[in-house]
């Protein structure tokens, strides 16, 4: 859910190996100058024996760095590659591409240099002072494809051990985006989105946040499914993260499977890789709603669910209404840079997701619940949003 189109329909059917593999050859990713380095007198003001200037400056005033090296306003992307895309524990070296690709758009959206970073550690304790011993180097981490719980815990250390911006977009990026989607398509219906009954297929990273942002967004009514059913108290299998998500959702106390959680239901979330039987989707309630974000295989069929549903999207560009968390990221990271937050808070997620929503409010419709991918207005807007929500709640 976090590439941005490749080609202009962004289908893969038009687009040949030969392209992909040429496009990736030495990365896709190279270092720029701000500075020239065309004569002896540039040579002497960028490195020696200039730079000795900036740098005791820098000792002797540490907030200099922010200003006078790229590190204020550089996001760490960093990856152990055990989540990558619909791939799965594929290690760092195979997660590079991504990582890559995920600088990318931080630059093409955001402005925003990125270095992309990939560990070969699974261990929580080894990630996590990793991540403390580079923090002299950037100003912002994105956590990328770490698998749930290790993610959750990861994170919330991350951010006590941190005094910047830390976010794990595979959380909160598809979480603030399909925020986005669901009051736009709540809009096009004029239904209130705190009254809808919400199925979330999924209870890992984005699975997650969803619920806790539609939560926060005032939504009451939502069931968790993860591989074995409803996430209910009356089970005993659960992690920690499960038991605590069952104390907060499912207020029927409903149990059973898929098909129990949809009967009726409102909306239908996935974000996960399981498949939803098309009898499922036909037993919600009339004028439904379905996000299938699943890639590149959506949890069911696009085609399949606009037989019953008012409105469905997917995470994928070749479908109308595409969840993609390049609408929210490069904006949320720049806003709370060019607010100088210390963290990332709920009310900034909630603040970007209006802000997305706000782009195409006089251009909803059925098929267009959300901005495209590509819209250049999203940035600024989400950038804008997130710094006035990070100086409202006074962490910036």
């Amino acid at each position: 859910m976090t590439e941005a189109p490749t080609s202009t329909s962004g289908s893969l059917a038009d687009i040949t190996d030969d392209e992909i593999f040429n496009s990736h050859i030495n990365g896709k990713l190279s270092v720029s100058l701000t500075a020239p380095l065309e004569t002896q007198r540039d040579l002497s003001i960028a490195y020696t024996p200039g730079v000795a200037k900036v740098c005791l400056a820098i000792a002797d005033n540490p907030a200099l760095a922010k200003t006078h090296t790229w590190t204020g306003r550089l996001v760490a992307v960093i990856s152990d590659g055990t989540a990558v895309l619909g791939l799965g524990d594929i290690g760092p070296a195979a997660s590079m591409p991504v990582m890559e690709g995920k600088a990318a758009l931080f630059k093409k959206f955001a402005g925003l240099d990125s270095i992309p970073i990939v560990l070969a550690t699974k261990d929580v304790d080894e990630i996590v002072n990793t991540i403390k011993l580079l923090r002299p180097t950037f100003g912002a981490v994105n956590l990328e494809d770490i698998s749930a719980p290790r993610c959750f815990e990861i994170e919330r250390r991350v951010i006590e051990e941190l005094d910047c911006p830390v976010m794990h977009d595979d959380q909160h990026g598809t979480a603030i985006v399909v925020l986005a989607a669901l009051n736009g398509a709540a809009r096009v219906q004029g239904r209130d989105v705190a009254g809808l009954k919400v199925v979330i297929s999924g209870a890992g990273a984005a699975g997650v946040a969803c619920a806790n942002i539609l939560l926060a967004a005032g939504i009451t009514d939502i069931v968790v499914l993860d591989s074995k059913g409803i996430v209910s108290k009356d089970r005993a299998d659960l992690n920690d993260v499960k038991i605590d998500l069952a104390a907060r959702t499912n207020p029927r106390a409903l149990t059973g499977g898929a098909g129990d959680a949809l009967t009726g239901a409102d909306v239908f979330l996935g974000v996960s890789a399981g498949k939803i039987p098309e009898e499922f989707i036909a037993s919600m309630a009339p004028e439904s709603i379905v996000f299938a974000l699943s890639n590149p295989n959506p949890e069911i069929h696009p085609d399949v669910a606009r037989k019953y549903a008012a409105i469905v999207a997917t995470g994928r560009s070749d479908f109308p209404n595409q969840i993609n968390n390049v609408l929210a990221f490069p904006g949320v990271f720049k806003g709370a840079l060019d607010a100088g937050a210390r963290k990332i808070t709920e009310g900034m997620k909630i603040a970007a997701a209006n802000a997305i929503l706000s782009v195409v409010a006089d251009e909803l419709g059925p098929e267009k619940i959300v901005p495209s991918p590509l819209d250049p207005r999203v940035g600024p807007a989400v950038a804008e949003a997130v710094a006035a929500a990070a100086r409202a709640e006074g962490v910036a």
